[in-house]
Formats: C-alpha cells, structure tokens, sequence
C-alpha cells in the first residue's frame, strides 16, 4: 500500500493547473468546468488516504496443543484435536500528502483482536480492585513515518517502517500469499511484520527498484530456539534501545514480463542492545552479529501465480549469547534458552486461475485459484556446541484453493500438514478464512 501512484497523480494534476489557468479566457466554457475538476481532485479532503487489510480465520488442528508434545511425543500421539478462530491481523491505513513531495503514512495494526483489559470490584474478594485481561493480543503502530519525494528515483522516509528482508516483510498484505496464515518459515525465524524506526532511502529507475535503511541493532536477550531472531526486533521498554546499529536493504528487477525477482539482505549486531550490565570482562569483544540474505520471487502470467523464497541467517557468538541468557533472571524478558549460529527457511506455491479460462468469470474480473506450497524452515540449524532441537526443524505442505468474488476479497481453505522428524508427531489442519485489502478512500 504506496502513495507513490497518487504522488505522481497529483503532481500531474498540479502541472495541468497553469495550463487551464492560462487558456482559460480563449478555451470555451467547458474549459472551466475541467479547471473545478481539477482542483476538486487536488483538495485537501482528497489528500487524505483510508485503507487497510484484515483478516478472519478459523482452523481445526487434528494434534496436540499441549506444551509438553515435542517432549513427550508418545504420549501425545492419539491426542484429540482442537479448534481456534482467529483475527490474525486487522489494519488501518491513514496517510496524507501535504504536497510538494511532501507525504506521510501510517499503519495501526491490531494482531489477534487487540488487546482488552478491565478493573472490576471482587465483591467476594472483600470489595478489592482487581484487574483483569479479558482477551490477548496486540495493538502497534506499525508504520509511522514522514517521506520527502525529490523524485521517482529518490524517496527519504523518516519513522517506524517495515524492514522489507524477506518476501513475507515487503509483501504481506493476504492478497500476496495463498493459504490463510502467512508462510510459516519467515513468519518463525525472523520478525514478520519487521517495523523499525528508521531512516531509509528507496526509488523506482526503469526496471528496478531498491530501498536502503539504517536502524537499531535487535536485542539478543530475546533469542530463541524455535523462533531464532524473531522477538530480538521487540522492546518491553517505552523506548527502542539503540547501543547498536543496522543496515538493510532490498532492490527488486521487474525486467521481465509477468515476473517479479528480489534480492534483500540485513546485518548488524546484538549484543549490548539491552539494558542488562553487560561491562563484565568475559563479555569482552562480543557483539552477535546477525546477517540475513533473502531471496524472493513472483511470476504472474497466463493464469499462473507462483511465489517463492530463500533465506539464510547467520549469528556470531551464538554459544556465548546462549549461556548469557540462560543465566538471566526468571524475571527478565529474556527466552532464556538456547540460540543457534544459522537458521535457514524456503518455499515456493503456485496456484492457477481457473476463471482465467472461462470467459463470463473473467470478464466479471473474478479469480479462482487452486494451489499448492511447500516450506522447509530450520531455527537451529546449526549449533555452535550443542545438540539442536529436532522439532525445530520441518516440512510443510498446504493444498487449497483462494477465491476472489472481486479484487479486494479472498475467500480463502486449505490443508495443510507439517511434517516433523520420525520421533515426533506430524501436525496436520484445516484452515478456513476471509480477508479484505483496500483503499476506503
């Protein structure tokens, strides 16, 4: 979701100003009428944008949920299945262009159904003030930041933005992925949706397009064995600490028809990035460096839509930074368990449009695809002097199909199976959802 198409639009749109200004007095009357038009689109009330995407979703798990599973797999194994509806991700989009290049955009997102909380009087408690959360969640302003256009080529944006490493990162409006959840392999090892305060600088040239940004390093005291670097991005403070810094940047080529290819990549250190004391000598020359490269992929044509992607991931001094947050307090926000030195994940779909080749569906502009994808992900797949954790490493495969009754709707049902080593217990489910991505205004 871009302004940069309206940029260009109202920039076109003041040029043609002056033009119908000047000819105005020798042009006849309708010449006028085009003028109020024009300056109609360019109103202030116009300048403001309203959109988002949101999602509904409901699956029916045939596994366990039971946090001991990877542990005690056999006894797991005849587990009766269970059910859960979800609002994945619900977002407002509101953004405004001030004119002369000048723009800003914004995303509140709500995960899960947000967040709710409320303080009742315990009449059996001695009439005492309890507070209670009624509904888990989150609620984060996930994009907010100011861009000055000099020209299509050169954009300097200012704010919390998505980091775009990975495809999920740049493309993950429900639109741009076929089952009802986002592919599981980015969504695991890395933060998805990735959002920084940053500085970065994009463009569009011709055929290619990149984007630069520099940022808070993560935190590696929030490290993990299933979810690698996933919640270092997160802070429990007001504030986002910055002892560290990064780099990330992202170009994508569009040179042939139909496809899409980019190349994305992120590294910066990690250690220090906290508020915990970490002046003592045997910390002396740490720095967890984390390094992503990703590369990603859409060819859309002749009725075919196929998506795919590849990352790697690389921290140094993994085995330090494991002892040091397994000895933290059971107060910290800390996992406290062990991280890998690499984590790796790939996938690829394809799905095929069936209304493509009937003619009545495709001229109401409707969509239906069948499709299939395939994710590898390992978050320890490599330890530096440990043993890694079996079931942090799987397959996945999900079949189904996506409808679009109109572009700004999917209707989306699949299966999908997770396929674990021998000694543990595969995970298969059904996954119903629904979801919308548009412009309100």
């Amino acid at each position: 979701m871009k302004l940069s198409i309206i940029n260009r639009f109202l920039a076109s749109s003041m040029l043609l100003v002056p033009a119908l200004c000047a000819g105005a007095a020798m042009e006849n009357p309708t010449d006028s009428v085009a003028l109020a038009e024009v300056k109609k689109k360019i109103s202030a009330w116009d300048r403001l944008h309203v959109g988002g995407y949101g999602e509904v979703a409901m699956s029916r798990n045939f596994y366990s949920d039971n946090y001991l599973r990877y542990s005690e797999p056999a006894r797991y194994k005849n587990s009766s299945s269970h059910g859960r509806f979800d609002l994945p991700h619900v977002v407002i989009y509101l953004g405004y262009d001030f004119g002369k290049g000048w723009s800003f955009s914004s995303e509140i997102e709500f995960e899960h159904g947000g967040t709710e909380a409320a303080v009742e009087i315990e009449t059996e408690e001695a009439g005492e003030y309890e507070k209670e959360v009624e509904r888990g969640g989150e609620v984060a302003l996930e994009q907010f930041y100011i861009q000055k256009e000099f020209f299509p080529q050169l954009k300097l944006r200012v704010g919390m933005q998505v980091v775009p490493v990975g495809a999920t990162n740049a493309h993950h409006e429900p639109n741009q992925f076929f089952g009802v959840y986002r592919p599981e392999g980015e969504n695991t090892i890395m933060p998805c949706t990735w959002h920084e305060v940053a500085v970065s600088l994009s463009g569009r040239a011709g055929k290619w397009s990149y984007m630069a940004m520099f940022m808070p390093g993560l935190d590696s005291e929030r490290f993990g064995n299933q979810s690698w670097i996933h919640d270092g991005s997160a802070s429990p403070f007001e504030f986002k600490i910055a002892n560290n810094y990064a780099f990330a940047a992202r170009v994508d080529n569009y040179s042939v028809k139909g496809l899409r290819w980019g190349l994305s990549g992120y590294v910066g250190n990690s250690f220090r990035n906290t508020l915990y004391p970490t002046e003592s000598e045997k910390n002396k020359g740490i720095r967890g460096t984390v390094s992503v490269l990703s590369v990603d992929f859409k060819y859309d044509d002749h009725n075919w839509l196929v998506r795919g992607y590849g990352d790697w991931g690389h921290l140094t001094d993994a085995a330090h930074i494991t002892k040091f947050n397994i000895s933290m307090s059971k107060n910290s926000t800390s996992k406290r368990q062990e991280v890998a030195s690499d984590a790796v994940a790939a996938g690829v779909e394809a799905g095929y449009n069936i209304f493509g080749v009937i003619p009545s569906m495709n001229k109401r502009n409707q969509k239906f695809y069948v499709f299939g994808r395939y994710d590898y992900y390992d978050s320890m797949a490599r330890m530096e002097n440990s043993t890694p954790l079996g079931w942090c490493g799987r397959q996945k495969i999900t079949a189904g199909v996506n409808w679009f009754p109109i572009p700004q709707i999917v209707v989306k049902a699949d299966y999908s199976l997770g396929i674990l080593e021998k000694k543990y217990n595969n995970e298969p489910a059904i996954n119903l959802g629904i979801a919308y991505v548009g412009w309100f205004k």
